[in-house]
């Protein structure tokens, strides 16, 4: 294992106009990995892989331009990017694209279209779109509100993984929301999302104990 090897040939394929390479390549600086850590070259990398039709680089190029690293901060570059990336059928980049309409960041706030790309990135299998979409159902924005709805999305999610689309779950189980009421479903999912790290998970099992 060599990350110093591995950026000599992603090198080597990126300025062969690899995009996967420039991709690599990009990621390899901004974590540090095989060369100095350098966002500026970052950025350099994932330009060129997103600007060679690179999902995954329109992806991390407008997440660099959300949070200023290696560019100027700008929420609407990150917009940009994002749903070069969403069109281009990235589910993180619809999820990212969802979470800019949802808080207002680079576009005008509407929940509405959070909801449409949370919705495209949850059916691509983003556990993180499935929480979020849950959230929305439950709370009724940019949908009709529905619990039933909500607890699929919540169960979705947390069948792949979610830490708090599980304490979500158990949640729903606890008060009886979309589903029958049942305390031995909430303790599972409870306990399910604290061993995943979600601290109110932790208090809610904790509560159930007592």
């Amino acid at each position: 294992q060599s990350d110093v090897e591995a950026v000599r040939w992603y090198r080597a394929g990126a300025e062969a106009g690899h995009s996967s390479a420039m991709f690599n390549l990009g990621w390899m600086y901004a974590n540090g990995s095989g060369v100095e850590q350098s966002d500026i070259e970052a950025v350099r990398w994932y330009r060129a892989s997103a600007e060679a039709n690179n999902a995954g680089g329109m992806l991390r190029l407008g997440w660099m331009y959300a949070n200023g690293r290696g560019v100027e901060q700008s929420d609407v570059e990150a917009v940009r990017w994002y749903r070069a990336g969403a069109e281009a059928r990235n589910a993180n980049a619809m999820f990212h694209l969802g979470w800019m309409y949802a808080n207002g960041r680079g576009v005008e706030q509407s929940d509405v279209e959070a909801v449409r790309w949370y919705r495209a990135s949850a059916e691509a299998g983003d556990a993180t779109a499935m929480f979020s979409l849950g959230w929305m159902y439950a709370s009724g924005r940019g949908v009709e509100q529905s619990d039933v709805e909500a607890v699929r999305w919540y169960r979705a999610g947390a069948e792949a993984g979610h830490a708090d689309a599980m304490f979500r779950l158990g949640v729903m189980y606890d008060h009886g929301r979309g589903v029958e009421q049942s305390d031995v479903e909430a303790v599972r999912w409870y306990r399910a999302g604290a061993e995943a790290g979600d601290a109110d998970a932790m208090v809610s099992l904790g509560w159930m104990y007592v």
